[in-house]
């Protein structure tokens, strides 16, 4: 996208839709997690794995939507 198209509300769009990414994705791991450790009574062993899967998720989805942001389509 150039730089005379951007608008603040695109800027805003854009941080709003990253945050949201992130933190969805962090938070469904921790309580996915959470949720089989409390089934098979592993306490934090997939808290942990759902933490960085929810992360590495995260960080992907953030990274495709920079790039198509970005891109202009």
């Amino acid at each position: 996208m150039k730089q005379s198209n951007r608008h603040p509300f695109q800027a805003m769009a854009l941080m709003s839709a990253i945050l949201s990414q992130l933190v969805g994705s962090v938070l469904i791991g921790i309580f996915t997690g959470r949720w089989i450790d409390s089934r098979i009574e592993t306490e934090p062993l997939f808290l942990i794995i759902g933490l960085f899967i929810g992360l590495t998720v995260g960080v992907y989805s953030t990274i495709r939507l920079i790039q198509h942001f970005f891109s202009g389509e």
